[in-house]
């Protein structure tokens, strides 16, 4: 009999367990579709203005309560993402962001592409391309994701070409087939690519680098074409991706009030194929 009492405390104790695990599971679930706030991160510069002026209004007219973090470096957005301090975030593309990913075992998901800042060719000696001489000198990004849009502007340019059967993504300079005009490529790394304006014929700048220089997109030469791999993106935790707020987000990046601010205070950040 005593043995039997056990079994059944132990069998109330089970089933009160589950009911209040289920009671809360039910609980958090309902706040997350009743969310308020939203707490949004970005790294320092235009992005985090992006959000502030271009995605922050138009969420509060959903009636969020909206937070902007700012972030000095590329890391720990993704960290506080993942540990749940932040809602979503603006600042990577998408090769960055699979990458991080799998190496850090985290699950994200991009919401929405949005305008981006794009690599520019930049010199203080030559007016246009079409003026460039033999064995110019151009700094290129020591990154080989960087380095590859380099090539991809120069050979849209017709300046030098490259092997078609290539991933345009990951391009380097063994992968140059024709260079007629032996132009001299010189890897650096990408944050002293704005200084190198100064000291070398050419200088392939990206576009935050660029930004963070106070350098104007359009002195550039010649701006990238850029594939939206390497557009920035609004990304949140996978687990979130059916959440409702994640919805209103891309709402308001679609919206004619975040173009309109895009068009005004944004100037030769180029569009995503959703919204040309």
């Amino acid at each position: 009999m005593k043995k039997l009492k056990t079994v059944l405390l132990s069998a109330l104790l089970v089933g009160a367990l589950a009911a209040c695990g289920s009671g809360e599971t039910e609980e958090t679930s309902a706040a997350a579709e009743d969310k308020s706030k939203i707490t949004f991160g970005s790294t320092a510069g235009p992005y985090s203005d992006m959000v502030s002026k271009a995605i922050k209004p138009v969420l509060e007219e959903k009636g969020y309560e909206v937070e902007v973090v700012e972030f000095s470096d590329y890391v720990q957005p993704n960290i506080a993402l993942n540990n749940g301090s932040i809602d979503a975030n603006l600042f990577q593309h998408k090769i960055y962001m699979d990458n991080f990913a799998e190496e850090n075992n985290m699950e994200l998901s991009e919401i929405i592409v949005v305008p981006t800042a794009p690599m520019g060719i930049y010199s203080n000696k030559y007016d246009s391309l079409d003026e460039i001489e033999e064995g110019t000198q151009i700094a290129i990004p020591n990154d080989p994701t960087n380095a590859a849009r380099a090539f991809l502007i120069l050979e849209e340019e017709g300046l030098i070409k490259v092997d078609p059967d290539v991933n345009p993504l990951v391009i380097s300079e063994r992968d140059v087939i024709e260079n007629p005009k032996n132009i001299v490529f010189q890897p650096i790394e990408a944050g002293q690519l704005p200084r190198a304006v100064d000291s070398v014929d050419l200088s392939a700048v990206p576009g935050n680098f660029a930004l963070s220089a106070n350098m104007d997109l359009l002195d550039a030469l010649k701006l990238e074409t850029m594939p939206d791999e390497y557009r920035n993106r609004v990304v949140v935790s996978t687990e979130n991706l059916d959440q409702s707020f994640v919805e209103d987000i891309k709402e308001a990046v679609e919206s004619s009030e975040f173009e309109e601010v895009i068009d005004s205070e944004f100037e030769g950040f180029g569009k995503p194929e959703w919204m040309e």
